[in-house]
Order: C-alpha cells, then structure tokens, then sequence
C-alpha cells in the first residue's frame, strides 16, 4: 500500500507526514465495506469541497477585480462542478489509484465522474489536514489556474448528447443513436469508439475511456458538422 501512497505523492508533488491521510482519500465506501480498514473518503470529502470553495473564491477574487460576485460566483460553480473535478482528476490518472470494492471495480468505477469528483476533493482534504492551507492552495492553483485563466476553455460542462438531441428536434430530423463500434485495451485501460446517427445515417463519431465519454465526443463532434452546414438538415 506505501507504493500506491507514493505513487499519488508523487501525482501531487507532495508528501504525507501522515499517510493515513492520502490512504483514506483513495478508499471508497464499497472498499471499506468488503476489507475494512480505518474509514473512506467521505468525511474528507466533505471537508475537501469546502476547502475548494475558499480557494477557488480566492484565485478568481485575485484574477478578477473588477468581476461582480454573480460572475465570481457563476465562475467557481463551473470549476467546482462534478464534471470538471472528474476531468482533473482524469489528467493527474487519480483512477487507477483508488481503492474499490468488486462490484465498483466491475462497473468501470475508476472513471465515474461521481467517484473521481469525490475522491479529487478528498484528496484536497489530504492536502489541507497535513500541510495547512499552503499545501492545498498551491495545488489547487495549478490544477485550475489554466482554466480560470481562460474561461471560454471551460467546455467541460458542456451536454453535448442533449445538446445534439435538441438541436435534430428543431430540424425535424429523429433523435440520436449511438452505436459502440470498437472496444479495445486492456481492463484497465479500455477504449471506447462511437458513432453517433440519425435516419440511419452516420454523422459523427468519438472515442475516449468510458462509454459516457466516447458518446459525449461522438455528440461534439455531429454538432461542429451540423452547425457548420447549416442547413444540411432542413
């Protein structure tokens, strides 16, 4: 288990006087129930989404002056949210790190949005019980400060199934349907490709880790075709 410690240590740049710390942060509820052990991540996730909420309100309070508290607001809500924690979670490769039960593990739990949001907060926890404010601080700058620099970048929230939904509907045309075209890498790795149709006819295709992802990738990618033929479909 010191191996899985170090291996988050060194994803964060940082190390633990108490390693029970990053322990509990990677140990969901369905691991404990099945092995036992000290406790799960949900206590410091708790803590951990409002040590978030203070620090994102600092950065983007520094970074915007002249913002107005409904943009700041408007602005850490999307940084805040279950989608955009799971992608940072995604880019420091968190998942393969967690602890899970088998059914968890059965059902692709390392990359569930829920269980990645969650476990990125605790770990924020971590962070904040074992080396102040400083310590969480300095990593939640540089999981978010690209983003919040650029906030137009922040695509991440963005529903592009229903969007694509909505979008057939007001051209008439049938709703979408998504086709699994190839599922490839190991089990820990897997790959998904979709396409994406309507009548029949194939009009984008996507891929990424989860079959949730490759359908949101394959949507993207129909709505840049569609709305830049505008008119293809009337």
């Amino acid at each position: 288990m010191d191996t899985k410690i170090q291996q988050l240590e060194k994803l964060l740049d940082y190390r633990f006087s108490n390693r029970t710390l990053p322990l509990q942060a990677l140990t969901h509820p369905s691991h404990l129930h099945e092995a036992g052990g000290a406790g799960d991540y949900q206590r410091l996730e708790f803590l951990g989404d409002a040590v978030l909420g203070l620090l994102l309100a600092e950065m983007l309070c520094e970074r915007y002056p002249d913002w107005d508290e409904g943009a700041l607001s408007q602005l850490r809500a999307r940084l805040a949210g279950q989608d955009a924690l799971a992608d940072r979670a995604r880019k420091l490769d968190i998942g393969v790190h967690i602890r899970l039960g088998k059914g968890e593990k059965h059902t692709a739990g390392r990359d569930k949005d829920s269980i990645l949001s969650d476990v990125f907060e605790a770990v924020i926890a971590a962070l904040y019980l074992d080396g102040g404010l400083q310590a969480a601080r300095s990593f939640v700058l540089r999981m978010f400060d690209e983003l919040a620099a650029a906030p137009e970048l922040l695509k991440i929230g963005r529903d592009s199934k229903s969007e694509l939904q909505e979008y057939l509907s007001s051209h008439n045309q049938p709703p979408p349907e998504y086709r699994l075209v190839e599922e490839s890498g190991p089990p820990h790795d897997r790959h998904f490709s979709f396409q994406v149709l309507s009548a029949e006819s194939v009009i984008g295709e996507g891929g990424g880790k989860s079959k949730k992802i490759a359908q949101q990738a394959a949507a993207a990618v129909a709505l840049e075709i569609l709305k830049s033929n505008e008119g293809l479909l009337e």
